[in-house]
């Protein structure tokens, strides 16, 4: 039953047309991509931060020079022959690919794959054609655990680019990477001290680690050594304390 008594312009208005982005968990995760060159070098270079398991399928004369250095140090599995739908797309098994990326230049050979991908439910991207796309790659800039992704829903991957070095150009002075990974040390170590998965714990974890987040600056987040975390978690029943105020008691 609909909320009563709300004013409407309590509510945003929300323009559609894009596109829902998430972080996709693919670690150990069967991956293949159809193809070999310079466009599906980029893709295996985004599936081996993800720590996915890569089978790339091309003739031999296909493959890049860095995909062969992958290759030679067991980064990526090889198929060395062209995309069989029949052989490569399994209705079932360990071997059925989490999604599948195509990369090649023919593009009825391509439409076929994404057809066969819908007909079994695995997502599908074909290379610089979006509507044949059930997600798309975006410009990524990455430090350590941080990563933004900036999107322009296929319409303009160059623009994409731009705005990414723009945000690179504005925040990669600060040491977001460290903080965020010394942050999520703080985390377990906060998880550790109030356990329990009721609201009220999560809730206070959450709060205290936020505090904290905003009280400190990026710079100082990266600080956070073991013995700094120590002190920091002295007294979780108060408001984290101030940088300045642990500086004191080293």
């Amino acid at each position: 039953m609909a909320a009563t008594g709300a004013a409407e312009e309590e509510f945003p208005d929300i323009k559609g047309g894009g596109s829902l982005i998430v972080a996709w968990q693919l670690k150990d995760k069967p991956v293949t991509i159809v193809g070999g060159g310079s466009v599906a070098t980029s893709r295996v270079s985004h599936l081996l931060a993800a720590d996915a398991r890569i089978t790339v399928v091309c003739p031999q004369d296909g493959l890049s020079p860095e995909l062969r250095h992958r290759l030679s140090r067991s980064q990526i599995t090889h198929i060395p022959r062209p995309f069989s739908i029949s052989t490569d797309l399994p209705s079932e098994g360990p071997s059925r690919p989490a999604m599948v990326l195509v990369a090649i230049d023919s593009p009825s050979v391509s439409t076929e794959i994404y057809t066969a991908c819908h007909a079994l439910h695995i997502p599908v991207n074909v290379a610089d054609v979006p509507r044949e796309c059930d997600f798309y790659f975006g410009s990524m800039y990455r430090d350590g655990p941080l990563q933004v992704m900036v999107s322009t829903n296929g319409n303009g991957p160059k623009m994409a680019s731009i705005v990414r070095k723009r945000i690179e150009s504005e925040i990669g002075d600060e040491p977001f990477g460290c903080a965020i990974e010394r942050l999520g040390v703080l985390r377990a170590a906060v998880r550790q001290r109030i356990p329990g998965h009721e609201k009220a714990e999560m809730r206070k974890r959450m709060r205290w680690v936020s505090l904290l987040s905003e009280k400190w600056t990026i710079a100082q987040l990266a600080t956070l050594d073991d013995r700094t975390i120590n002190l920091v978690l002295e007294d979780l029943d108060q408001d984290p304390p101030s940088f300045q105020e642990i500086q004191k008691k080293l």
